[in-house]
């Protein structure tokens, strides 16, 4: 009998709902002027093998686009929030990360190579970060996505010292 798997005790900010949203807004509105364009071209061609009902109806293309398009982008963003979550216990770092498929990582800090906090620009005006976790093995990395600036940064310094102690005391 297999047990599930315990959620990771620390929720990521939730600003990052918001960065998640802008993202999928973003996105979109680009699939949506893609319809736009994909539909402009095919009423302006002779287009002649396609099905009569699809030629009569291509200008709803673009509402079809955004009637999918931005119902999922807040979706998603609200079920990435609800999944992604953190530990960090000491020894180990728990990360659980996903929307449709979902990704648990545990990376021991002895095996902690680099630590790295980044902002892209929208994240930097939000007031958050992406902490990236590196050891030797690809697998064994992980990031964590939507933390607030100040969490992201004392806990790089967190996991940094504990990777440092747990070096010093194998030698």
């Amino acid at each position: 009998m297999t047990r599930a798997l315990r959620d990771p005790e620390h929720r990521i900010s939730p600003r990052a709902v918001l960065l998640w949203l802008v993202q999928n807004m973003i996105l979109a509105a680009i699939y949506v002027g893609l319809a736009m364009l994909v539909a402009g071209w095919i009423d302006g061609a002779d287009w002649s093998w396609l099905p009569g009902w699809i030629r009569g109806n291509v200008r709803l293309l673009p509402l079809l686009a955004a009637l999918i398009f931005f119902p999922l982008a807040v979706v998603e963003a609200l079920w990435r929030y609800a999944v992604h979550r953190w530990e960090f216990s000491g020894d180990v770092v728990y990360a659980r990360s996903g929307w449709i498929s979902r990704e648990w990582v545990f990376v021991p800090v002895s095996r902690v190579q680099t630590v790295d906090k980044s902002q892209g620009w929208l994240e930097r005006a939000l007031g958050l970060a992406t902490l990236k976790i590196r050891t030797a093995s690809h697998a064994g990395s992980t990031s964590i996505k939507g933390l607030d600036f100040a969490v992201a940064a004392d806990l790089a310094e967190r996991i940094a010292q504990r990777a440092k102690q747990v070096r010093d005391d194998a030698t």
